[in-house]
């Protein structure tokens, strides 16, 4: 089976790296820089998703293919690895986790069975873990990680016994907060950054107590903010204009009339 555009995609940006005749921008990036982008491009292509276009998903997911091709290319141009050794790679690691399909077939065998023999290979794969919450915790948004450091938390037995016992210490948190911004305006940045984390922490906490997951209700929240934001930008234009003209009461007038809409 041949992929002649995925050579072609390849090759292009291999080219657009090239030392003297590539794009000046591309050259100038690295594994560090390009983060944003793999995490902004992946962003998008949830949201094409959930959108139902596949057309959008298609050019998303073509997106976040660049990332990859581009990480790639840098790696392979400091002789780390390249994409052709990315691919063996991840062709070996899902034959190794899908026995039942590569080795022995296993008639009958449900997905959670799947999933579990999955955890398993795994296990054995990187050896027994020295503690029970590590570093593999922090690799999602945060909010989301704080969810999955909650859950785990809960299965060793280090967690509050219901959703009562959060609430009062997202009051705690909240009260730790607010002595730290005393009238005034003169507070410590980095003590207020610090309560701010403990807050936001203890918020997802209660979220998952009350089953729900933080990063969707964050995630509604700002699709809401945007709905509604819109609708008073659009009532601001259609009286002649704009939002940068408007005073501040008004918007806030109007903000309220959208949300009784």
């Amino acid at each position: 089976m041949n992929y002649p555009e995925l050579i072609r995609c390849i090759e292009v940006i291999k080219k657009l790296r090239h030392p003297t005749e590539g794009c000046p921008w591309d050259l100038e990036q690295t594994h560090e820089s390009l983060l944003k982008y793999l995490i902004e491009e992946t962003y998008e292509f949830i949201e094409a998703t959930e959108s139902k276009d596949p057309k959008m998903m298609e050019e998303e997911l073509g997106d976040v293919l660049l990332q990859i091709l581009l990480h790639s290319t840098i790696a392979d141009e400091k002789k780390l690895f390249s994409i052709e050794s990315v691919a063996k790679t991840l062709a070996d690691k899902m034959i190794r986790r899908h026995p039942h399909v590569f080795e022995e077939k296993i008639d009958n065998l449900s997905s959670q069975e799947v999933l579990t023999n999955w955890k398993e290979i795994k296990k054995q794969e990187k050896g027994d873990q020295k503690y029970s919450i590590d570093n593999k915790y922090l690799h999602a948004p945060s909010l989301e990680s704080s969810f999955k450091i909650g859950k785990k938390s809960t299965s060793v037995n280090f967690d509050w016994e219901n959703y009562y016992q959060v609430m009062s210490k997202v009051e705690e948190e909240w009260q730790e907060l607010k002595e730290e911004l005393p009238p005034g305006g003169r507070h410590d940045k980095m003590r207020v950054k610090e309560e701010i984390g403990d807050l936001l922490f203890s918020v997802a906490q209660l979220a998952r107590h009350l089953d729900l997951n933080p990063e969707d209700c964050l995630k509604e929240a700002n699709q809401k903010f945007i709905r509604r934001f819109q609708k008073v930008e659009d009532k601001v234009k259609s009286m002649g204009k704009t939002l940068e003209a408007t005073p501040q009461e008004e918007l806030e007038k109007i903000w309220v009339e959208v949300k009784k809409l």
